[in-house]
């Protein structure tokens, strides 16, 4: 019986040391990403002759990339952000053609997407707390899967409410019901 102990406290203490191990590998390789995309990024602000800072980092399990400081990055936004979108997608598969693995990149220009994070929380908690108020549920305009997201966070900090997406993309959107 010992011997049984003793296996199982190996096999539980080098679990916990690849634990570790396997974070630290995909945080290298969110740091990866990072560095691939904010090469990418700065050769295509050389080729436009826009000027801007690329900040990397690392958040909620994947890496951010952030261009600030240009008077012209409003233009790599676009209206609603759909620059920015194509932008992001573009640079997610510059990331998966050096790695091959298929990335989760965020990319946020100008402030952009903090910008309209920020909006879109506002949106969903207001948007809950109306379908408190009157028992009806909501539906929001059609979002990205980003807006979306935001969408749902703020919706679940709210008691008595959740939400649901509904549709197909380009048409996707949030449902809001208060709950029975």
């Amino acid at each position: 019986m010992s011997e049984t102990l003793q296996a199982t406290d190996v096999e539980a203490s080098s679990s916990d040391e690849a634990e570790p191990q396997s974070q630290s590998k995909t945080e290298d390789l969110l740091v990866q990403e990072g560095d691939i995309a904010g090469d990418y990024l700065e050769r295509l602000l050389d080729l436009l002759d826009y000027d801007g800072d690329i900040d990397l980092d690392v958040e909620g399990g994947r890496a951010v990339v952030s261009i600030d400081g240009g008077e012209d990055l409003a233009k790599l936004v676009g209206p609603r952000g759909n620059v920015l979108e194509s932008l992001q997608e573009l640079t997610r598969l510059a990331v998966q053609q050096e790695t091959g693995v298929r990335s989760r990149l965020m990319l946020d220009i100008a402030q952009w997407r903090a910008g309209r994070r920020a909006e879109l929380a506002e949106l969903g908690r207001s948007t809950a707390e109306k379908v408190l108020a009157s028992g009806e549920r909501a539906r929001l305009h059609p979002m990205t899967p980003f807006e979306r997201k935001v969408v749902h966070d703020a919706v679940a900090a709210i008691a008595g409410v959740h939400s649901e997406s509904e549709g197909e993309e380009p048409q996707r959107r949030v449902i809001i019901f208060p709950k029975p």
